[in-house]
């Protein structure tokens, strides 16, 4: 079954612009027919998400974005796990999240930059604090020139990733969480993955290992030579092919639109 699909977005469950039943308006608009609302570290959006979605006639897939404390920015999405299972790990991890706003306040004060919490939680409407929160703060004070300033210069380094360490779970224990609840795990934008001392090809192997179903080969600000780079993995270690917009907004990430990627997705949704 090939379908038009964008298989990661985010609402304002974590760290998106839109509501859940806002972001089903936007993706349909878009010419989407399956759609999975890919909160970080929650599935509190997902029955609005679901409810406005399937109104519209789109195809809703529960999905999650978990981080994992291997590297800087390995992602992991998961698809259609059961709810009962993993309500009590997100609500563990949303804990995690609620402390880490702390935890980069303090990084940034260190580096002379008082940023208001108040205004951080603003920015968040209710969903769980991130870094584009606080990306958005710091641009409205002026102390960077652009929100991508904000993550080169602060929030996406090496000495930022040292405060994160041992404050997630482990890709292992992602992956194998998802899957035993049912559910599907896709590697998500392999590219942004910041690694130390393991190629990308070793560590898709170790991920299959723990039972890696996918990878997120197409995705808005991937190069050419970088898709045929992930579809050649994908097809080399048997793999299915996921694709996601990683929408947030266009005030949180203007260079991640919504997409409509044509993908065979049985595998999915069976």
């Amino acid at each position: 079954m090939i379908c038009k699909v964008d298989l990661h977005t985010h609402s304002t469950a974590s760290d998106g612009q839109y509501m859940p039943s806002e972001l089903a308006m936007l993706v349909k608009a878009r010419g989407t027919e399956v759609w999975a609302l890919t909160d970080h570290d929650s599935i509190n959006g997902v029955e609005e998400a679901r409810r406005a979605g399937e109104a519209l006639g789109l195809r809703v897939i529960q999905g999650v974005e978990l981080s994992a404390d291997d590297y800087l920015n390995l992602h992991i999405l998961g698809y259609g796990f059961s709810d009962s299972t993993m309500q009590d790990w997100f609500n563990s991890l949303q804990g995690g999240r609620n402390d880490r706003k702390y935890r980069i306040r303090d990084f940034l004060r260190g580096k002379g930059l008082e940023v208001p919490l108040d205004e951080v939680d603003e920015e968040a409407k209710g969903g769980s604090v991130g870094r584009p929160h606080f990306a958005m703060v710091m641009l409205r004070h002026g102390m960077v020139a652009t929100r991508r300033e904000a993550f080169d210069r602060y929030l996406d380094t090496p000495e930022f990733q040292e405060i994160e360490k041992g404050t997630k779970p482990s890709a292992r224990t992602c992956v194998e969480k998802i899957k035993a609840a049912g559910g599907k795990v896709s590697l998500a934008h392999p590219y942004q993955i910041v690694l130390n001392g393991e190629t990308l090809e070793e560590l898709i192997l170790r991920l299959k290992g723990y039972g890696l179903d996918a990878i997120e080969c197409y995705y808005p600000i991937h190069t050419p030579e970088q898709t045929a780079e992930y579809l050649r993995l994908a097809k080399k270690y048997g793999l299915h092919v996921t694709g996601g917009s990683d929408f947030h907004g266009e005030k949180r990430k203007p260079e991640h639109p919504l997409a409509a990627w044509e993908l065979e997705l049985d595998w999915l949704i069976e």
